[in-house]
């Protein structure tokens, strides 16, 4: 039996960040990461789009991700030598016959106090010269969206997990969980592990993971997201923003000359190692070029990942209410690692009952918590 102080199960980006919010508040804390895989952030944490943009994920995240931005600017010392985010910027665009949208988008952005400017015809063009004019009439320009250098913070988080007195195991997915004398056992194919407090940040196998410890699931659903690489043809201009269709069907962004595609989907899946579909491939460049007059050459590369939400596409952050050392850490759908920082200090606090750092002290953390779910 291997024991600590705290077991996190997952080593994505919501169990790694929290172990080094952990850490950074209660230096000596001895914590085990258990990954199932045999390498940390192989599903989701792996196969992110990289950008942080504010209103992603609607106003009741945005506090998460604007209070995370300082860490993002400015991550502290021995963690990174440079930024974790490098400017990119986002283009909301929209048909005129849904005009709406781009109105309720800016409204968005004003209650939230995101900067924002509503651009014409010949400044959309000047962005993105290949979109086609029927999506050039009226826009939004978020110029605070940036390019996330997700590695670097994953590994960051990790690595702060190895010089303390913890440990992160791969291969160790959970088998069977149980409670006795006060202390969490996890048993997994390379050992045994006991700690006080279980955090429960195993992604789309949230649920699993709960019903092993006896606790009722939350209803996670896990939704299949589709990325391709394109090659186009001229290639990207150096400075286009990352560009989003305000109705939620397409998104591209810039990538040394290629664009990285998605069709915005959000297929229903399972928990498990997910693919692309060649449907999904085929729907992304459509929708691309009914978008853009700019022909696709090749498909460079594709892939899918799962995207966890909660049913109300809430994180889930804070004590079980039938078993208040039993810690959720889950639903962080498609905004998981913007809000990476601000999130994990929440159930940091949470965890070892200390006072949120000042900088996070404006979020409303009540609306996270489990218990709203049961």
């Amino acid at each position: 039996m291997s024991r600590a102080d705290i077991i996190i199960v997952g080593a994505g980006i919501a169990g790694a960040a929290l172990g080094h919010a952990l850490l950074v508040t209660r230096p000596g804390l001895k914590i085990v990461v258990l990954e199932a895989e045999a390498q940390p952030g192989f599903h989701t944490t792996g196969r992110s789009a990289a950008f942080l943009a504010e209103t992603y994920g609607g106003p009741l995240v945005q506090p998460l991700t604007t209070a995370s931005r300082h860490f993002l600017e400015q991550p502290c010392a021995g963690f990174a030598d440079r930024p974790l985010v490098s400017p990119l910027g986002a283009l909301h665009v929209a048909r005129p016959h849904q005009h709406g949208l781009i109105e309720a988008l800016a409204a968005e952005f004003a209650q939230g106090g995101v900067a924002f400017q509503r651009l014409d015809a010949a400044e959309i063009k000047r962005l993105v010269p290949r979109l086609r004019d029927e999506w050039t009439l009226d826009a939004v320009f978020e110029p605070g969206c940036a390019s996330i250098d997700v590695a670097t913070l994953h590994q960051g988080c990790l690595a702060t997990i190895r010089r303390s007195a913890g440990r992160i195991v791969c291969g160790a997915r959970v088998q069977t969980i149980d409670h006795a004398g006060g202390s969490w056992q996890a048993v997994t194919p390379v050992g045994r592990f006991s700690a006080p407090i279980l955090v429960n940040a195993a992604g789309a196998w949230v649920d699993e993971v709960a019903q092993m410890a006896g606790l009722k699931p939350i209803g996670a659903q896990a939704l299949r997201r589709t990325i391709v690489v394109a090659e186009v043809s001229p290639p990207a201009p150096v400075g286009m923003p990352l560009v989003i269709d305000a109705g939620g069907a397409l998104y591209f962004r810039p990538d040394g000359g290629r664009l990285w595609i998605s069709p915005h989907d959000e297929t229903p899946d399972l928990p498990r190692d997910v693919q692309p579909e060649e449907l999904d491939v085929a729907t992304a460049i459509d929708r691309f070029e009914s978008q853009c007059d700019w022909p696709v050459r090749r498909v460079a590369a594709k892939w899918a990942g799962l995207r966890t939400f909660a049913p109300d596409r809430l994180p889930v952050l804070g004590p079980d209410p039938l078993a208040p050392t039993f810690f959720w850490c889950a639903g962080q759908g498609g905004f998981g690692i913007q809000t990476a920082p601000a999130a994990s200090a929440v159930l940091a606090s949470l965890i070892l009952h200390e006072p949120l750092a000042a900088q996070y002290q404006g979020i409303n953390t009540a609306l996270y918590l489990p218990a709203r779910l049961h």
